[in-house]
């Protein structure tokens, strides 16, 4: 899977936020069917850090009504990606 398909985006919360400035730690929206393997290679390649811990959480789509209609958001897929120290993502600061 290449690297631009594999990390869909940023997750900005106030707990986010916390682990970025404390622990060197980035949360970010990952495709649902890549793995920690493919996370670690597509963090690195794209931003040129050295990565050394990756953590993935899965997110079941939440229900949702239009009327009458029922459906679901889709799944979705979160990863907290811990660099070297020392190391930032530039691009990901504000």
């Amino acid at each position: 899977m290449e690297p631009t398909k594999v990390v869909l985006g940023v997750v900005v919360t106030e707990k986010s936020e916390r682990m970025k400035e404390e622990g060197n730690s980035y949360t970010l929206r990952v495709h649902p069917k890549a793995n920690k393997y493919q996370i670690r290679a597509a963090v690195e390649a794209l931003f040129n850090v050295h990565v050394t811990e990756v953590r993935v959480m899965n997110f079941l789509g939440k229900k949702r009504r239009m009327g009458m209609f029922e459906g679901y958001r889709p799944d979705w897929k979160k990863a907290v990606v811990k660099l070297k120290p020392g190391e930032k993502i530039e691009a990901l600061e504000r």
